[in-house]
């Protein structure tokens, strides 16, 4: 029997589907489960596909199944069972053999097990998957990290299962260690705050102008015809629209407002911070779910606080106001990619990775979450201008922020004074504000952190300041 190409461990639903995956685009898979039950429903399940697949009931014979240089996909719980794995599996492995973990790792765990093994004739491969379920069994956006070489003997594989736009795959080598993960991690991050923005739109439409979810979804349809086009706008639709076939309520109506994470959201805003990039709309995002999952304590706030005292939302023109809601929620998401893309860039220069911005703008385009018609566009920008230090003043995006700022700015000031929640939206108009003010107000700041330092402050002019209570010596500030 031929050797497989690739080996899997960890046939949970993520690892069954990119297994089912790998067969279907004709590629011989080996796969283990810990429990050997598993392995063998999983090969009955394939049906047609189980020639392609070679079930192993232990390491040793998975091991031997699969053709060297051996690539290893570990497709479990991320943390320490990835660790725990790696060790039972490295007695086995051979000179040039290569562990993939294709979880939902920190970028820095990967970067820890890929230094692990530099000196031990292993390689390991840090790659983001992107798709859930269905990407993982139809096409995925795929971020792979690590040496060139091991992403060679991986590439036919990869490439074959990967979702295709317009016929280009979604699959692309970003760099050494950890850079396919910490893209991945921005992913997510971006993925967050266009959820959250969205979500604010339709907490706009549903408690300012008093929508029912079956005409919001209407408006979410119609949008995803034109520039929001992308996944989420599409499925947001479909939620809105789908009712309960027993009662006929709107099923959004029947969920809890408790939205959970996963922790990617949490630790691109780390990043960012670490980096001294700020993230805003995403940091806000993050903050908002965290807010969410305090449903008790904010119905407890409700009922001592109230609501707040201001005039409901008052539209002359309904129309021409959801019109602004479609430009808004289009310029908030140019902030929130521009953020993401920022942080890349900076982390990009940290860690020696030269990230292809119009690349991974490329991979996205299709299988990911976040994919959208708008990522054409930024393929694009940064095609044309692969060294600008930001999305938003690339001249395609500049006119675009130009054109719907003004939407933003009147949305984020019309739910405020309504008293409608948007902070991510609010971030983002905030973001744009301070980025293309020449002259802000930190020199107040600087000012105060000099009253109690030791030494003086940065004139525009150059002089030197250190004279009268700037030189005081009272200690530093913050």
């Amino acid at each position: 029997m031929a050797q497989a190409e690739i080996g899997l461990i960890g046939l949970g639903v993520m690892g069954s589907n990119l297994a089912l995956n790998i067969a279907e685009k004709g590629n011989k898979i080996a796969v283990f489960n810990r429990t050997v039950e598993r392995t063998h429903e999983f090969v009955e399940e394939a049906g047609a596909l189980k020639d392609n697949i070679v079930p192993c009931a232990t390491i040793e014979e998975f091991v031997a199944a699969i053709r060297p240089p051996r690539p290893i996909i570990i497709m479990i719980k991320a943390g320490e069972p990835v660790d725990q794995q790696m060790e039972l599996l490295r007695p086995h492995l051979e000179k040039n053999d290569i562990m993939i973990d294709a979880g939902n790792a920190n970028f820095r765990d990967t970067m820890r097990r890929f230094d692990a093994l530099k000196d031990s004739g292993l390689t390991f491969i840090g790659m983001g998957v992107s798709g859930g379920e269905e990407g993982a069994r139809h096409g995925p956006s795929i971020m792979v990290g690590g040496t060139e070489d091991s992403w060679k003997r991986v590439e036919k594989v990869l490439t074959s299962i990967a979702a295709k736009y317009n016929g280009e795959p979604c699959v692309a080598w970003l760099g050494e260690n950890g850079a396919g993960h910490f893209v991945k991690t921005i992913h997510n991050g971006i993925e967050y705050a266009d959820m959250q923005m969205i979500a604010e739109i339709y907490g706009i439409l549903r408690d300012g102008l008093k929508m029912s979810a079956t005409e919001i979804g209407e408006v979410f349809a119609t949008w995803n015809k034109g520039r929001l086009n992308s996944y989420l706008i599409e499925i947001t639709a479909k939620v809105l629209e789908a009712a309960d076939p027993i009662g006929g309520k709107p099923i959004v109506d029947m969920i809890l407002d408790k939205a959970g994470q996963k922790g990617t959201g949490k630790w691109s805003v780390i990043e960012a911070q670490n980096m001294g990039i700020p993230a805003t709309a995403i940091e806000a995002a993050v903050a908002a779910r965290s807010l969410s999952s305090l449903k008790g304590e904010r119905e407890a706030a409700e009922k001592i606080l109230g609501l707040p005292a201001v005039a409901p939302l008052s539209v002359s023109d309904r129309a021409a106001f959801i019109k602004d809601l479609e430009s808004a929620l289009l310029a908030a998401k140019i902030g929130a990619y521009a953020q993401g893309f920022a942080v890349m860039a900076a982390a990009s220069k940290e860690f020696n990775w030269n990230l292809p911005m119009p690349t991974i703008a490329k991979i996205w385009r299709a299988g990911c979450i976040i994919r959208s018609q708008f990522l054409d566009e930024i393929t694009s920008a940064f095609t044309k201008a692969p060294d600008a230090a930001n999305l938003i003043v690339t001249p395609a995006f500049a006119d675009m922020v130009k054109e719907t700022d003004g939407s933003l700015r009147r949305v984020v000031s019309a739910a405020v004074l309504a008293g409608l929640p948007v902070p991510a939206l609010a971030s983002a108009l905030g973001y744009f504000d301070s980025y293309r003010r020449g002259r802000g107000t930190a020199n107040i700041i600087q000012a105060q952190r000099d009253f109690f330092g030791a030494h003086g402050f940065d004139r525009i002019d150059g002089a030197d300041s250190h004279h009268g209570p700037w030189g005081s010596g009272l200690g530093a500030g913050a």
